[in-house]
């Protein structure tokens, strides 16, 4: 009888379903062939805070990729093809980005999701993302792919009224999660982030938010 090998292959992705339409893939990205590529796109477009209409300096910093980019200012919540603080239009989506955002969502049970705006945002400690549900994109019939980078984080899995009381899941780096269907306008968000050091990222966490947003 052959001697077994030594060597052990890794183990695939595990699945933690969230709800209908809505799943966690553990391990899912790899997110160090990911951050070159997030770094790429802040040098053209720079990381920034945002401002809500109500006139709140958001915590989180943040840029776009692809066609169409999310922004907010005293005007609202929208999607647009230019960078307001440069005028040109947004760095174009990486193609590593696009086909991991597809992947995840076939993985997930959205077999023909074609992305056309990824948020890039940037968390450093105390940052957090409060509750909110995701329908500024003119196709609620997509879902969303969120892809975690570095430091981890507790992500808020809510329900579909703002009273419901989240879930709290640890997200790791290379976490993807996916949702879409009847857990589409779910409320989500992530708490503040904790201190730490990271060997990818050092002090900082990143997520990559893929839309259908046309």
């Amino acid at each position: 009888m052959a001697a077994q090998s030594s060597l052990s292959l890794p183990s695939p992705p595990s699945r933690l379903p969230l709800g209908d339409g809505a799943v966690l893939l553990r391990g899912f990205a790899d997110a160090a062939a990911l951050l070159p590529l997030v770094q790429e796109v802040a040098a053209a477009a720079p990381f920034r805070h945002l401002v809500t209409p109500g006139g709140h300096t958001m915590s989180v910093a943040m840029t776009n990729c692809g066609q169409l980019g999310w922004v907010s200012d005293r005007r609202g919540y929208r999607y647009a093809p230019q960078d307001p603080e440069t005028g040109r239009p947004w760095p174009p989506m990486p193609a590593a980005f696009r086909a991991l955002a597809e992947s995840a969502a076939a993985a997930g049970g959205f077999p023909d999701f074609a992305p056309d705006a990824c948020l890039v945002n940037r968390y450093q400690p105390g940052a957090r993302l409060t509750l909110h549900q995701d329908r500024d994109e003119g196709d609620l019939g997509a879902p969303i792919v969120s892809v975690s980078i570095g430091l981890p984080a507790v992500f808020l899995w809510g329900g579909l009224r703002r009273a419901d009381r989240p879930r709290r899941l640890r997200l790791e780096s290379g976490d993807v999660v996916v949702w879409g269907g009847p857990s589409r306008l779910v409320f989500h968000g992530v708490d503040k982030l904790p201190d730490g050091d990271h060997p990818l990222t050092a002090g900082y966490r990143f997520n990559l938010t893929f839309r259908r947003a046309a």
